[in-house]
């Protein structure tokens, strides 16, 4: 093995081994860094906690005449709905039949009428 070669292999090592630790050395002091910058945060918001962030504005968003249209379709849908769902079912049945038992009950009636006519002239 020659000087140069030597020479340069020695000064690669050291070189390399220079720039390792040195790397070691500030990846260590960044991350000992944010540990206390961390650590710092903490005590303070315990001591003096942040005031608190207000609520974000609502957003209104103009809709189209599309969207304006659907939206009173749907009330309109609901509200019928709704009506259909608070009628009282059992009511409405009880008129129904009496309804058409009336109906029923002059029909024949004027009919029992007609027959009871025939019967007495005959």
């Amino acid at each position: 093995m020659g000087f140069t070669t030597g020479l340069l292999g020695g000064i690669t090592l050291t070189t390399s081994l220079v720039y390792l630790s040195l790397r070691l050395h500030t990846d260590n002091r960044s991350h000992q860094s944010a540990l206390l910058r961390q650590q710092s945060t903490l005590l303070r918001n315990i001591v003096a906690p942040p005031a608190p962030t207000p609520a974000p504005l609502p957003r209104e968003v103009r809709a189209g005449v599309l969207e304006s249209a659907k939206d009173r379709w749907n009330a309109e849908l609901e509200r019928n709905v709704r009506s259909v769902q608070k009628v009282d079912w059992e009511e409405w049945r009880r008129w129904a039949e009496d309804g058409v038992s009336g109906v029923w009950r002059r029909a024949f009636a004027k009919s029992q009428e007609a027959v009871d006519r025939a019967a007495g002239n005959a």
